[in-house]
């Protein structure tokens, strides 16, 4: 029960980062490279209090691996921020979570899976209920570039796809391992990024903004991923994957309860297609797992 609690509270963590992202005012890449560093130092605190060791051996062996994967992960964060500033966060949120479905269309590529009619139905269900959002959005007002932000959420989807795929052939490391090494690889592959496209200064950053930036970091990184890994240690993988459709979900609630951000039912149609795409392709898995 503790395990269940600790994932449900992750996931809804992960859910509420674009109210937050909201509430701060700089520019994305220099919100991802804090982040990074933020996310990064607390999960080093957390392994010297839990005296967990770090194999530089797997890192050694790893190493190409977790530079691509870290790339892709601080760039990934940078548009999913950027999305976040072009369209309502119900939006942002279901183009980013298309990321199964790229994952569904590069594994037959990267990973030499066969590409069924059962794959090819969910990635045709989630285009689908992602032209009924964009075709929808693209007719609507307000002071949003809703089309820009979904270009964005879906770069930001097909980077963290990336990334899941990449993770898959890692040898000999944890986690929480894992996610330190990229934290702290993102931040050193950001910086000079951020150097040559703007460099930001610690006035740059407002006071009512801070806050918002050190709970994004400490809570929403660091925290919210100790929570997660420490739990999907003794949780079947079937729960993990239902589950994790709180994330999604709550975003789209905290969205319309606490910024007022409404979906038409055209929109809604279309969140529930992306979304069945994807459970149906976790449900897909789970089955050939079994039979095999």
């Amino acid at each position: 029960m503790k395990a269940k609690i600790q994932l449900i509270s992750s996931m809804l963590i992960f859910g509420s980062i674009g109210i937050f992202v909201r509430n701060i005012e700089i520019s994305s890449a220099a919100l991802a490279l804090i982040r990074g560093i933020l996310g990064s130092a607390f999960l080093i605190v957390y392994c010297i209090i839990a005296r967990k060791k770090i194999s530089i051996k797997s890192i050694k062996q790893n190493i190409l691996l977790l530079l691509f994967s870290s790339a892709a992960m601080g760039f990934n964060w940078i548009l999913l921020f950027q999305s976040y500033k072009y369209t309502t966060i119900p939006i942002a949120t279901l183009s980013y979570y298309c990321a199964p479905v790229f994952v569904i269309i590069m594994s037959p590529f990267i990973l030499k899976e066969k590409f069924s009619i059962k794959k090819f139905i969910c990635v045709v269900t989630a285009m689908l209920g992602m032209a009924l959002i964009m075709l929808t959005s693209a007719n609507s007002g307000g002071n949003y570039n809703h089309l820009k932000g979904i270009f964005f959420g879906l770069s930001a989807a097909a980077l963290y796809a990336s990334v899941v795929i990449t993770n898959k052939f890692f040898k000999n490391l944890s986690g929480i391992e894992t996610t330190l090494i990229q934290l702290a690889i993102a931040v050193c592959v950001l910086f000079p990024y951020l150097m040559i496209t703007g460099p930001i200064r610690l006035t740059d950053i407002s006071a009512s903004s801070m806050p918002y930036i050190l709970i994004l970091g400490i809570f929403h990184t660091g925290f919210a991923y100790y929570l997660y890994f420490s739990a999907i240690k003794s949780i079947p993988a079937q729960s993990i994957a239902a589950l994790s459709y709180i994330d999604p979900i709550s975003a789209v609630l905290f969205s319309a309860v606490i910024l007022s951000e409404k979906m038409t039912f055209i929109q809604i149609l279309g969140g529930i297609l992306i979304l069945g795409a994807t459970i149906y392709g976790d449900r897909t898995k789970k089955l050939k797992s079994l039979s095999d």
